[in-house]
């Protein structure tokens, strides 16, 4: 750093010979005015230079990498929301693969043994298979929309957080949701 400046120093301080020769007057160097604006500015652009590098630029990059970090543990989370709910739903399809073969087992033998106690309790099989099969709808569906309310309350928690970090005034709410509705939206996620 100090041999870069000393070369500045220098290509400064023999500039003005070759400028003034041109007809140059603001870099008249054999001006004290000129020479102590130089001077001034090269220190001042020095010292804001090391202020920034050193204390304001890192700073800025330790919120970003903890933004980025947060932003990333709550897409895990939303991917493990996800991952149990596909996992329930594959649950309750087994259950209901399983419930269907025990009916229809009992259906066919509630025919071998009887006709007419057959379909009494054929259609008593069939309304407790459709209520195991509402149930589980009804459980998938919840499982979903806790899924995607969860991941779309994360996604307008972090959008928030992001834009109060960035602009330092809170989101507008409607907006904020309308956005984060659109963006689920075109990814046909909620």
């Amino acid at each position: 750093m100090p041999l870069r400046l000393s070369a500045l120093i220098a290509t400064l301080l023999l500039a003005p010979a070759a400028a003034q020769a041109e007809g140059m007057p603001q870099l008249d160097f054999g001006n004290p005015l000129t020479t102590s604006q130089v001077v001034w500015g090269a220190i001042i652009f020095t010292l804001l230079y090391v202020v920034l590098s050193r204390f304001a630029l890192p700073r800025v990059a330790a919120v970003i990498e903890e933004r980025a970090r947060h932003i990333a543990a709550d897409l895990e989370t939303a991917r493990a929301s996800k991952m149990r709910a596909d996992e329930a739903a594959q649950e309750v399809a087994e259950a209901t693969a399983r419930a269907r073969a025990e009916a229809q087992a009992a259906i066919n033998a509630a025919l071998d043994k009887a006709k007419q106690a057959g379909a009494v309790r054929i259609a008593a099989l069939n309304e407790r298979l459709e209520k195991q099969l509402q149930e589980a709808e009804t459980q998938i569906n919840a499982a979903r929309a806790a899924a995607m309310s969860a991941l779309r309350e994360v996604a307008t928690e972090t959008a928030a957080t992001v834009i109060a970090r960035l602009t330092g005034a809170p989101a507008d709410p409607e907006r904020l949701n309308g956005a984060v509705g659109v963006a689920l939206a075109t990814r046909r996620i909620g």
